[in-house]
């Protein structure tokens, strides 16, 4: 019998959890309210982050223009984190608990559905990795085992992708056919394949038993 594909998105949960409960600096983190899907390759990026609402967590701003919704399970989601392929193929456990700490760092303090007006790379520059590098190193003495585990996985998992992605902002009334919610009818478990390199030490034990 096949074995059964695990589901990643369980995998990302649990560790979004684990930040939020562990690190005082992302303990304004509320995972239940972050969509995580797999998205096309975007350049170098491992990863992207999208806010949902406007400045002050609202749907509509100032010009009239309002946020496509997207509710998940009834509950509303107020950010997207997007996974790129480089974050599934190529990347080392440690590296992916790097790209969600990276981008849920650039989440507002207030988690509103907005992101932190400081903590971005044009305002930051070289500083933002100076900042997030010793999170990421304390984060990862605190990672249970069978979490990293689990993100240093090869082989194929199931991933919320996209049937129907959302648009950009639109004027009400002005475009008929735009789709004003998305529900978990626009998502499905698509397969990803993840390849996660063996450390140094492995791939030369690995070699010297070939060898012989």
């Amino acid at each position: 019998m096949a074995r059964r594909r695990p589901n990643f998105n369980k995998t990302l949960r649990s560790l979004i959890r684990d930040i939020a409960a562990k690190m005082p600096e992302f303990g304004h983190v509320k995972p239940g309210r972050i969509l995580l899907v797999a998205g096309e390759a975007r350049r170098a990026s491992r990863g992207t982050v999208k806010p949902l609402c406007f400045r002050g967590g609202k749907s509509m701003d100032r010009t009239g223009r309002r946020k496509p919704v997207i509710r998940i399970r009834g509950k509303r989601m107020l950010y997207c984190i997007t996974l790129r392929p480089l974050f599934f193929r190529g990347s080392s456990a440690q590296a992916r608990v790097e790209t969600v700490l990276h981008e849920l760092f650039h989440l507002s303090r207030r988690f509103d559905g907005t992101l932190h007006s400081g903590r971005r790379h044009a305002v930051l520059g070289k500083a933002f990795s100076r900042k997030l590098k010793p999170l990421v190193r304390r984060y990862l003495k605190l990672c249970p085992p069978e979490l990293l585990g689990a993100l240093a996985h090869t082989g194929e998992v199931r991933v919320l992708q996209w049937l129907e992605r959302p648009g950009p902002a639109y004027v009400p009334g002005t475009h008929r056919r735009v789709r004003k919610v998305y529900t978990e009818d626009q998502l499905y478990y698509g397969i990803a394949r993840m390849v996660t390199p063996k450390p140094r030490a492995a791939r030369e034990a690995s070699a010297r038993v070939k060898v012989h």
